[in-house]
């Protein structure tokens, strides 16, 4: 079925907004006013209070991912862009204002006292720490910010290359670095890599603009700098910018030896000398491109398929997205980059946009998302609200469903995708994608981190500090010849410029999606019922809560670090 938002069950009618309110501020403004102004004197009338927020927030933020989806799969519709300017650039300010105002009234109020424990705990810690860190100057910076951002998405949007007299996206190029043909390959990579540059001062201008709003945003708020402003924005309660650090430590120590172990493999079988960055996708054998499907059909059957044997409530919440449309996959002209999870918070129903091309990676992602999908459910099913669910999450535990589900998935491609062998080499592939994973995640966070611990840099300083970061921690290919497209490499990763600061998270939430996914090769039932048990919760709980109540420790450290580096590295080894 194709994505049709009019037609989407309503199955939870708003009891406090109008039904048939239009979710503009003309409208919205009396009803942000009303709880602005009704007195929450006792325990009674504060709960209510917060019951019909949250019924509020819920319409507003479903406005929001509605005109996020409409924008990303058409970046080129000129009525989807304007929604989505009309949101980031006129509506969103507006509502920051007044749910600030909102969020000051919970936290004067006394009757917060006498709310039932632990039920608010997580919420008084939150909008205690809105709060603290909220200035009215920033708003129209946060709507600025959101501006760049739309051209960034645009210019991303609009990259196609001609390739042997067709026309390619970005993403539809990636494929043709698996193919065995080498001088293709480079051909592929070389083409890609021209567009892109072609674009590069552009999106150094757009980055250029929003590190100074940034920068300005953590300084009205009164911290040193953006990196720290956002550690409080992103409620990061539960470690810091120097914990941080030493996870950068630690991987480099026991993550980046492993990951180039498997390069100096990799060039050995290819018979090279040194490995190029077209040389990385390719089977190290010589086989051709594993092909798990033609169309993506063959993709939601598969993932089906591997969902029943994975759990029949998985399954059941997996055929309800089909049944409704609430997935976008392929790619094409004129759609955003990437892919992504978003949750329509009144309908309560998740959303998936890919961008798939028939690669074994497409299946990764999509087993990935719909792990993000599926805490959806649990908490929907569980009946929390809004402010225990979907956006407001910490993204250190939702990342752990997302990758767990994808690793715990990979355990079922065998009779799906692949036979016994492609299942055995994809599922090598798997495992080498994570090892170079944290690898990643370590490069992009240690380069958020000097770009805003520096501020007023040049362009060229930035290239140069990415430059020394990338080969920090990266493996043993070769950018000689080639050193515009390495110093430029980083404007690909769109959480630069979209989601500042977030991507330590994938780091944390490995962590503990490889715990889930070592006890489910051991103890199915017994991993999948503390997973699910854990996602149910939302973010009710503390971090290290939710990570207890998953059976797993709440660990960033080396200890932590070096004992998976050792369990990927034996995993690896047996998939040889």
């Amino acid at each position: 079925m194709v994505f049709d938002y009019p037609s989407l069950p309503r199955e939870f009618p708003r009891r406090y907004v109008p039904q048939a309110m239009s979710l503009e501020w003309e409208s919205l403004s009396p009803v942000f006013e009303e709880l602005r102004t009704r007195p929450i004197e006792s325990r009674e009338r504060l709960e209510k209070w917060l019951a019909d927020e949250d019924e509020l927030n819920a319409a507003v933020y479903e406005k929001r991912a509605l005109t996020t989806i409409n924008y990303s799969r058409q970046t080129d519709n000129e009525a989807f862009k304007e929604a989505y300017s009309d949101y980031f650039q006129e509506l969103e300010p507006k509502v920051k204002l007044a749910s600030f105002e909102l969020e000051k009234r919970y936290a004067s109020s006394p009757a917060r006292k006498d709310l039932p424990r632990p039920l608010y705990q997580m919420t008084d810690r939150v909008r205690d720490n809105a709060v603290s860190i909220f200035r009215e100057a920033n708003v129209p910076l946060e709507k600025e910010d959101a501006g760049l951002a739309e051209k960034y998405q645009a210019t991303m949007g609009a990259m196609t290359i001609q390739f042997r007299g067709e026309e390619k996206t970005v993403q539809q190029m990636f494929k043709f670095l698996e193919q065995t043909d080498r001088s293709l390959r480079e051909e592929a990579w070389k083409l890609t890599v021209d567009r892109l540059l072609k674009d590069a001062q552009k999106l150094d201008e757009i980055f250029d603009g929003m590190v100074g709003v940034r920068n300005r945003v953590g300084r009205n708020a009164g911290f040193q700098n953006f990196r720290d402003y956002a550690f409080r924005q992103r409620n990061r309660f539960d470690y810091t910018p120097e914990d941080c650090r030493k996870f950068h430590d630690a991987v480099e120590k026991h993550f980046v030896p492993l990951s180039r172990e498997i390069d100096k493999e990799r060039a050995a079988r290819l018979g090279l000398d040194r490995l190029t960055p077209w040389d990385l996708q390719v089977d190290p054998a010589g086989r051709p491109p594993l092909a798990p499907f033609k169309s993506t059909d063959d993709l939601v059957a598969g993932c089906a398929k591997i969902f029943r044997e994975v759990d029949p409530q998985f399954s059941k919440y997996y055929d309800r997205m089909t049944e409704l449309g609430l997935r976008d996959l392929e790619s094409r002209k004129g759609k955003a980059p990437g892919g992504f999870q978003d949750e329509f918070t009144e309908l309560r129903l998740p959303f998936i946009f890919l961008n798939a091309s028939g690669r074994d990676a497409d299946v990764r992602v999509l087993l990935h998302e719909s792990g993000h999908s599926f805490h959806s459910f649990l908490m929907r099913d569980a009946g929390l609200p809004l402010y225990y669910s979907g956006q407001n999450l910490p993204s250190e535990f939702a990342e752990v469903a997302s990758t767990s589900m994808e690793l715990v998935g990979c355990e079922h491609v065998e009779g799906t995708f692949y036979g016994p062998e492609d299942a055995r080499r994809s599922n090598r592939e798997e495992v080498v994608s994570m090892i170079k994973l944290f690898a990643w995640v370590a490069t992009i966070d240690a380069f958020q981190h000097w770009v805003y611990t520096n501020p007023g840099h040049s362009a060229a300083e930035r290239a140069d500090a990415w430059s020394s970061i990338f080969m920090r921690f990266q493996g043993l290919e070769s950018y000689e010849g080639h050193e515009q497209a390495l110093r430029h490499r980083w404007q690909r990763q769109l959480h630069l410029f979209q989601f500042p600061f977030y991507y330590i998270e994938y780091g944390i939430a490995t962590l503990g999606a490889l715990g889930i996914w070592l006890r489910y090769r051991r103890d199915p039932e017994g991993a999948v019922a503390s997973y699910k048990q854990a996602l149910s919760l939302g973010c009710s709980k503390s971090l290290p809560e939710l990570f207890r109540t998953a059976g797993l420790p709440w660990d960033m450290g080396e200890g932590m670090i070096e004992w998976y580096s050792r369990e990927l590295r034996s995993i690896w080894k047996s998939y040889a």
